[in-house]
C-alpha cells in the first residue's frame, strides 16, 4: 500500500495535477485557492514545468487556451469571482474542442461576497457560465483524497472527450487537511493528431479556433459536439449511494454538504427513520438515472446545499417532480450542521405522513 501523507486539499490538487502530467499552470491569487498557485510556483521550476502568475484571470485562461491547443495538459485555478472573469475564455476553449482543467474553490457571493466556503457556483459550472451552447465535465470532491483522485480523473476525461473539465470544490475542501494517497505519476505526453505543435512535413496542417462564419457549418459542429456530450452522459456519470437499499427518504448533497449529511443520515437511522443519501460526484453529467430510480422507492427528497437552492432544480427535473423535494441550506459562507439536516429530514417525514 502506498504511503499516505497529510496534505491540505488545495495542495493535493496541485500535486495530483503534476503527477497527472500537467507541466503548465497559469493562475492568479485569490482566497481560498491561493495555495494551489503557491504550490505550483514552488514545484514547477523543479520539474521543468511552467508556472506563470498572469496579470489577470482573463490572461490566465487565454494562456490555458494556447497550451491546450498545443496538446499539452494544462490547468488554471481560481475562486468564484476569478472564475467569472475566465468565462469568456472557457467558452472559447469549449468552442475549440480543447481539453483543459479549471479548478474553482468556491467562496460566498454574489460579487466579492466573502472568503468562506460556498456552493453557489453550481449554476455557473453546470449550466455553462460563458456564452453559447457548451458543457463542462464537472466533478465535485468530498474529501482531500478525492481532491487528488478527481483531479487526475478530470484530466483523463478532458483528454478522452476533448472537453474542458472543472473541479468544483469549496473553501472547506480547499483548506482542510487529511491523509491522502497520491496517484502514481503518468506520462501524458501522448501524440494528439489535432494539436498545433508544428508538422515537420509529416502530417496535415492543423488549425484550432472556434470561429465558423458559415452558419450551417457552426450548426453541424454544435450538433456533433452534443453527440459527444451524450456519450459522456451515458458513460461517465459518477455518484455514491449510502444506505439507499431500504430507504424511504433520500438526501441529495455533494462536497462538504454530503459529508455533513452522511452524519445526519446515520443519526436518523438510529432514530428509526429509513433515510439514505445520493451524492453526485459528477455534477455534470448529473446522476439523473439513480435519482429517477429512487423516486419510485422513496416518499421525498431533501437537497442539502451551500446555496439558495441551485442543485435542487436538477433534482426536481431528475425525479420528474413526482415526489416532494425540500431544501436544507446555509449561505454566505455558513455551513449546515448535521442537526439542521436531521431536522430537515424529520420535517420531510412529517409532511409525508
Amino acid at each position: 500500500m502506498a504511503e499516505k501523507v497529510l496534505m491540505k486539499g488545495n495542495e493535493a490538487i496541485a500535486e495530483a495535477a503534476i503527477r497527472a502530467g500537467c507541466m503548465h499552470y497559469f493562475g492568479y491569487p485569490i482566497t481560498p485557492q491561493t495555495e494551489i498557485a503557491a504550490y505550483m510556483a514552488k514545484r514547477m521550476p523543479k520539474i521543468g514545468g511552467v508556472f506563470l502568475q498572469a496579470e489577470s484571470e482573463v490572461s490566465a485562461i487565454n494562456m490555458v487556451y494556447g497550451v491546450a491547443a498545443a496538446g499539452f495538459r494544462v490547468m488554471t485555478s481560481s475562486s468564484s469571482p476569478g472564475v467569472s472573469l475566465k468565462q469568456e475564455g472557457i467558452s472559447y476553449i469549449a468552442g475549440a474542442d480543447l481539453p483543459a482543467l479549471i479548478v474553482n474553490v468556491q467562496r460566498g457571493g454574489p460579487g466579492l461576497g466573502g472568503i468562506q466556503p460556498s456552493q453557489s457556483d453550481y449554476f455557473q459550472a453546470t449550466k455553462g457560465g460563458g456564452h453559447g451552447d457548451y458543457r463542462l465535465i464537472v466533478l465535485a470532491p468530498a474529501s482531500v483524497q478525492e481532491m487528488a483522485d478527481l483531479t487526475v480523473k478530470a484530466f483523463d476525461l478532458a483528454d478522452k472527450y476533448r472537453v474542458p473539465a472543472m473541479l468544483l470544490a469549496d473553501g472547506t475542501m480547499g483548506q482542510m487537511m487529511e491523509p491522502v494517497e497520491l496517484p502514481e505519476p503518468q506520462n501524458s505526453n501522448v501524440e494528439k493528431p489535432w494539436a498545433v505543435r508544428g508538422t515537420n512535413n509529416q502530417r496535415k496542417h492543423n488549425v484550432v479556433n472556434s470561429l465558423y462564419l458559415k452558419p450551417e457549418i457552426l450548426e453541424q459542429t454544435n450538433f456533433e459536439r452534443f453527440e459527444r456530450y451524450k456519450k459522456i452522459e451515458e458513460n461517465e456519470c459518477i455518484y455514491e449511494e449510502f444506505m439507499m437499499d431500504d430507504a424511504e427518504y433520500c438526501v441529495v448533497a455533494f462536497g462538504i454538504a454530503a459529508r455533513i449529511s452522511k452524519n445526519a443520515v446515520i443519526e436518523a437511522r438510529k432514530q428509526g427513520i429509513k433515510v439514505g443519501l445520493i451524492r453526485p460526484i459528477t455534477l455534470w453529467p448529473f446522476p439523473k438515472a439513480p435519482l429517477a430510480k429512487a423516486a419510485k422507492q422513496v416518499k421525498g427528497f431533501v437537497s442539502v446545499e451551500l446555496s439558495m437552492g441551485q442543485m435542487i432544480e436538477d433534482v426536481k427535473l431528475a425525479v420528474n417532480c413526482s415526489k416532494p423535494v425540500n431544501l436544507c441550506n446555509r449561505v454566505g459562507g455558513m455551513i449546515p450542521s448535521p442537526e439542521q439536516v436531521l431536522e430537515s429530514i424529520k420535517n420531510l417525514v412529517k409532511e409525508a405522513e
